[in-house]
């Protein structure tokens, strides 16, 4: 039974050629160690330099859109007829380029859960990219979604929690998601400046700010006020991406570096000390925003919102309070260091408690429908088009808050029934496999004898093993 927990509860599935670990903790440990943040399958993705660029062509495009839309506007009150191709708008080049990485890049994850010799460690990553999730159905996101997850979750799964936090609010998948990389200080000197002329106000923007304390770190009702919102926000301003935007405005706030590259703009920042959840913070420029996050990293709420969540998703949707201190006592004691934490989970008796278990996601079955039929590579095409099918579309939860983890919102009939269809279009693509034997190596010590007996009596191999992949047993981890 331990083993059927250490490959599902814990991994991504089991594979058809995969041993059963004899010592189910140790193996799982053992995959920490040899977990790759940048592994083979991952060489091919676009550089965020790259993707940078193609962000910026798409403003570009949106720039000389809305112009061309002004000027037919002047052109049509006045009675001129415009010139043939004059307002034709410019082909969405750089939005085509962005939808394409963004396929290549869920092709790319999809493709290391299957091959993954540490599938505990990288249903780790895919666990904190939910915990710090952006959604790719705005625009801003598409083409950055999965580079966060790739340079600033991978690098960082084995550090602290105070270096991923830092890493994940620095990206500019973050920064732009939540408009903090155009959020600028009243007081700062292109504040006042913008002010003076009389102008348009600059103003700040605390969606991140409040994501940071509401989701990322302390989580709701942990008793920060608004004001602290609202100071955290002033500590962040100045943080923000070059090379987004062309033209005056980036030299002008002294945005200089390579594209998507995150940058620390002085100009921008609101100055000042800080007071937030009643500690002073008088440093000056970035320092100051790095030493709140450190702050909120290792606070006490933020143990136990992090602790809450891990267990949730590894073993029950109302976690036992007992695996929930433990976790939190972990967190605490190590100050946020995230081995210690993987670790008192794998020796937590609660974690492998065989009542327990979880729903499995639209996205945990689809890795491990694909794993137990042996797919060794995955198109990113199919699998957006399964994913979106299934109802969790990657990396588009539709808001910062991620996913839900919790059955009720994956378990209902019309979620069977798309696990049903996506199940028997996948086994067209394995052959004549025996599902009955597959079963028993999938399910090692876990499969019932009803569902052993339906599979026996299927009236073809593959119709077997579609039944296999819609089971109880394969549906729960």
């Amino acid at each position: 039974m331990e083993s059927a927990i250490a490959l599902n509860r814990f991994g991504l599935g089991a594979r058809p050629d995969d041993a059963q670990p004899a010592q189910p903790r140790a193996w799982l440990k053992d995959q920490l160690r040899r977990f790759e943040p940048r592994p083979a399958t991952l060489a091919d993705i676009p550089t965020r330099a790259e993707i940078a660029s193609v962000y910026a062509d798409h403003i570009e495009e949106l720039r000389v859109r809305n112009t061309l839309k002004l000027q037919s506007r002047s052109m049509d009150a006045s009675g001129m007829a415009p010139k043939p191709g004059e307002q034709k708008p410019p082909p969405q080049y750089a939005l085509q380029a962005a939808r394409r990485q963004h396929v290549a890049e869920i092709g790319a994850r999809m493709g290391t859960a299957l091959v993954s010799q540490a599938p505990f460690a990288e249903r780790l990553v895919h666990f904190w990219a939910n915990h710090f999730a952006i959604s790719a159905d705005r625009l801003t996101a598409i083409g950055l979604s999965g580079m966060l997850e790739f340079e600033a979750i991978r690098p960082n799964l084995l550090g602290s929690f105070g270096d991923m936090l830092l890493a994940v609010e620095r990206h500019p998948a973050m920064l732009i998601y939540l408009d903090q990389a155009q959020s600028i200080g009243a007081m700062s000197t292109l504040g006042s400046r913008a002010a003076a002329r009389g102008g348009r106000k600059l103003g700040l923007n605390e969606n991140l700010a409040r994501e940071i304390l509401e989701l990322h770190t302390l989580g709701v009702r942990t008793g920060y006020r608004q004001q602290d919102v609202t100071e955290l926000a002033r500590a962040l301003t100045g943080w923000t991406v070059a090379g987004l935007t062309r033209g005056p405005g980036p030299r002008e706030a002294d945005l200089i570096g390579e594209p998507g590259a995150f940058v620390f703009a002085d100009r921008l920042h609101e100055p000042g000390p800080r007071t937030i959840l009643g500690r002073q913070y008088p440093q000056e420029g970035e320092a100051q925003a790095r030493a709140v996050l450190q702050d909120l990293a290792v606070h006490p709420a933020t143990a136990l919102h992090v602790a809450t969540k891990l267990a949730r998703h590894f073993v029950a949707d109302d976690p036992p309070a007992s695996l929930v201190d433990r976790l939190a006592a972990a967190f605490t004691a190590s100050r946020g260091d995230l081995p210690t934490l993987y670790a008192a989970l794998i020796d937590a008796p609660e974690s492998w408690a065989p009542d327990a278990g979880k729903f499995k996601t639209p996205w945990d079955w689809g890795v491990s429908a694909l794993r137990a039929t042996g797919a060794t590579t995955a198109d990113g095409r199919m699998v957006v088009a399964m994913m979106q099918q299934l109802g969790q579309p990657v990396w588009q939860p539709g808001s910062p808050a991620g996913w839900e983890d919790v059955a009720a919102s994956w378990m209902g009939p019309d979620a069977l029934l798309r696990c049903v269809e996506a199940a028997q279009r996948l086994v067209q693509r394995v052959g004549d496999a025996d599902p009955r034997s597959l079963a028993a190596r999938i399910l090692p010590g876990t499969l019932s004898p009803s569902t052993a007996q339906v599979i026996a009596q299927a009236d073809s191999p593959a119709q077997g093993l579609a039944l296999l992949l819609v089971s109880p047993e394969f549906l729960r981890r």
